[in-house]
């Protein structure tokens, strides 16, 4: 479904990626793990042209995509949920949702929103309330549905447990999986890699803007060198 092949990015002088080569498959999870700045975020963001790929392919369905508007994007199915949640602060949690449906249009909007009122409880309780007067963790529960509203193929998720409690990290990926089991292809960034690994079926190992392991959820939580780096060797 999406493919990344030898992909360079810079920021300006700075090369952030160093010909990143992987690839995610139709109703797989999949996640990328690493240390803060290792350039998990700017791989998400250049499949939306933010920043741009300057060498390789990114290619999404079979079309390359390296050099597409983001709005291209966003209609063909790809949708994000970013870092930080980025929740638009004076709309309601109701507003909030009707924004994700911009990509795909008004027709499926009250069976969707009955969807994500399913999936997060907390946000039909929340419907009329302004998203910045909510908790971290029912934010972030906003940011996914709000993605989740555009009817996307593929649902990228950047550092979804950021900055929350561990007991609501717990209920997020509760909810990711349940998300998944309804057949979704997931790409998710996430530091926690505990939590990434126990959902992904496969994974990725960033460094400093290059790829240094790939292998199975399974066989990257029980990798000692993994165990060592970032689940502190437990």
């Amino acid at each position: 479904m999406l493919e990344f092949k030898d992909v360079d990015v810079f920021y300006g002088p700075i090369q952030a990626l160093r010909k990143v080569s992987l690839h995610i498959n139709k109703g797989e999870i999949v996640s990328l793990i690493g240390a803060n700045g290792a350039g998990k975020s700017t791989l998400l963001m250049s499949i939306f042209g933010q920043p741009r790929a300057t060498s390789g392919q990114i290619i999404y369905n079979g079309t390359e995509i390296q050099d597409k508007s983001s709005h291209f994007v966003a209609s063909n199915g790809i949708a994000q949920s970013p870092e930080g949640r980025r929740v638009f602060p004076d709309m309601t949690v109701e507003e909030n949702l009707l924004m994700g449906t911009i990509p795909i249009g008004m027709d499926h909007v009250d069976e969707d929103m009955q969807k994500m009122f399913d999936l997060f409880p907390r946000l039909k309780e929340r419907r009329n309330q302004r998203a910045n007067t909510m908790s971290g963790g029912e934010q972030q529960m906003l940011a996914i549905a709000r993605a989740l509203m555009s009817r996307p193929k593929l649902l990228l998720l950047d550092e979804p447990s950021l900055g929350l409690a561990p007991i609501i990290v717990k209920q997020i990926f509760a909810n990711l999986k349940e998300v998944a089991s309804t057949g979704m292809t997931i790409f998710l960034v996430e530091q926690n890699a505990n939590h990434a690994l126990k959902l992904s079926n496969r994974a990725y190992v960033m460094v400093n803007g290059e790829i240094r392991m790939t292998g199975t959820g399974e066989e990257l939580l029980v990798n000692p060198e993994i165990r060592e780096l970032y689940l502190g060797g437990h």
